[in-house]
């Protein structure tokens, strides 16, 4: 078990982060030179003003009509996003690691807060995945990738909180935590949670055409 744990802690995470960011670089430059080589009309009008307005609107609960229609879609969207983003670069064991590691370090969540993230983002995707098996204008378009992505997503959190509390074969649990953490870094360029790349840029865009174009809102 412990070759176990220094392989995916050790070879496979610098993998995982070399595939993570040279995924990123690539995929965008790759948009970017798309853009320019089939619609390069579209830097004409691309506005920094119209896109901020449109990505803060976007980014704020509550702030567009699509947010208001669906209330509990919207509290759970940016309750499960938030913990997301925020526990593991806030978590106390992984800013730990970074400071043996490359000797920096920031500030913490307390145990208790990083812990109700942690459930957060696990009932985020059973609400998502539930939301795919039962709604129908979602589940029409599902394809099976969609629950892998639900998957790749939970298994970090799940294993984590078990290794954290030491529920259950705690050396094993920790090196499939580690595991499942270098899956979704790796995953993240090459998948649908790409949106987490490109989502700035379609939110630039729409709010650029809408507002420096058809002088008109996008939210």
């Amino acid at each position: 078990m412990h070759t176990f744990y220094n392989f995916v802690s050790g070879p496979l995470a610098w993998v995982a982060f070399i595939l993570f960011f040279g995924g990123s670089i690539y995929r965008i430059a790759s948009l970017l030179k798309l853009v320019a080589d089939k619609e390069k009309f579209i830097f004409s009008y691309m506005s920094w003003r119209y896109s901020l307005r449109s990505i803060i609107h976007w980014i704020t609960p509550f702030a567009t009509v699509n947010w208001r229609r669906q209330p509990v879609l919207t509290v759970v969207t940016f309750a499960f996003h938030l913990c997301l983003l925020v526990t593991p670069i806030f978590l106390l064991s992984h800013v730990v690691l970074w400071d043996e590691a490359f000797g920096i370090s920031w500030w913490t969540l307390p145990d208790a807060v990083a812990d109700a993230m942690t459930i957060i983002v696990i009932l985020g995707t059973v609400y998502f995945l539930v939301r795919r098996l039962t709604q129908a204008e979602v589940k029409f378009v599902t394809s099976p990738s969609d629950f892998v992505i639900l998957a790749i997503v939970a298994a970090p959190f799940i294993t984590g909180l078990i290794a954290y509390h030491q529920w259950f074969a705690y050396p094993l649990m920790m090196s499939l935590h580690v595991l499942a953490g270098n899956i979704m870094l790796a995953a993240i360029p090459f998948t649908r949670l790409s949106h987490m790349l490109f989502s700035p840029f379609t939110r630039a865009y729409m709010g650029s055409e809408f507002g420096k174009v058809r002088h008109a809102r996008d939210w």
